[in-house]
Parts: C-alpha cells; sequence; structure tokens
C-alpha cells in the first residue's frame, strides 16, 4: 500500500521537475543575432489616384535572437537617437541593401526609401533579457508605364541600442518591377 502511495508523488516531483526546466531563460549572445524566414510577393491592383498603380508589395521575414533584449527604438526616433545612429554608419537600427541581377552579376540599387530604417522597441516596459521572435519589413515596388522585370534579392543587418550589430543575411532571390531609363 506504501509503495502506491509513494508512486504518483514521485511521478508529479518529475513533472514538475520537467515543467521548471522549461522556463528557464535562453542564453543568447548579447550581440544581436538574425535569420532568414522568407520572403513574400503579393501583386497590388491598379487603383485610382497617384500613386495608385500597379505594384508589388514584399514582405521580408526574419528571425531574431537577443541576449540584453534591447532593439528596437522609440517610434518616432528623437533627433538625438537619429543622429546617434547616423553618425554610427549612416544608417537606422534596421539596414536593407536591395541587389538585382544585371548581365548575371548582381548590382546594388540605391534606393531612397532604405536609407534610415528603424523598427519600434520591442521590450517596452519590460524588464531586461534574452528575447527572440521575428520582424517583417514590407517594401513597394511600382510598376509604371515603363518597368522591366529583374531578379531581386536583399541582404540584412540590424542593430541593438548599444550599437552592436547582428550578422548579415540574404534573401533568396524574387522577380521584382524596376522604371526602364
Amino acid at each position: 500500500m506504501r509503495r502506491q502511495l509513494i508512486q504518483p508523488y514521485l511521478f508529479l516531483l518529475g513533472m514538475g521537475l520537467i515543467l521548471s526546466s522549461c522556463f528557464n531563460e535562453p542564453n543568447y549572445s548579447d550581440v544581436p543575432a538574425i535569420d532568414f524566414k522568407g520572403i513574400d510577393r503579393y501583386t497590388i491592383a491598379a487603383g485610382r489616384g497617384v500613386g495608385q498603380g500597379k505594384r508589388d508589395s514584399v514582405v521580408i521575414t526574419i528571425g531574431f535572437k537577443d541576449g540584453q533584449g534591447d532593439l528596437g527604438i522609440g517610434l518616432p526616433p528623437s533627433n538625438a537617437d537619429t543622429l546617434r545612429y547616423k553618425s554610427n554608419g549612416g544608417w537606422g537600427n534596421y539596414q536593407i541593401k536591395t541587389f538585382r541581377l544585371v548581365n548575371r552579376q548582381y548590382q546594388e540599387v540605391l534606393l531612397s526609401v532604405n536609407n534610415a530604417l528603424y523598427f519600434p522597441e520591442l521590450t517596452k516596459g519590460k524588464p531586461r533579457g534574452a528575447i527572440e521572435g521575428t520582424l517583417d519589413f514590407t517594401q513597394i515596388f511600382q510598376y509604371g508605364t515603363s518597368y522591366r522585370l529583374f531578379p531581386t534579392k536583399f541582404q540584412i543587418k540590424i542593430r541593438d541600442r548599444a550599437l552592436q550589430e547582428s550578422n548579415v543575411i540574404e534573401t533568396d532571390t524574387i522577380t521584382l518591377p524596376y522604371y526602364e531609363n
């Protein structure tokens, strides 16, 4: 009879140990790390009015991990924050570079919309600690009256509020419209 009483307690103790081990904080580097999750293109039909021509919406999804949880910035960024980021590399906390395939070589396309990109503070009001998750970035490519389709890929990196830069990742290649000159 005593043996039957001990077994349920051992089972509950074992379950308690298993469950408590599931809630340990991950041990991530203080330098942010990212990985490529996916890229999707959605064609948006033409509407009426200026800027409402046919266009492609591109959504890039990246995963991130950071040991301190100091990713993102209050939006809109203050002048002091903007100056701090720009004076340390000339970009915000999210950098995307666009490359299109021309004559069998990828060439960088400088897009003014990508000059200073920021994503919001991810742990606002929460204690510092390890975080992980995903970020989606959306960009629009207009078809215009004269365009040509090019295979396109992107390189991305982020940085935390201490200006520590992540690794650089590259997306898969998709075909997008560019104005013909």
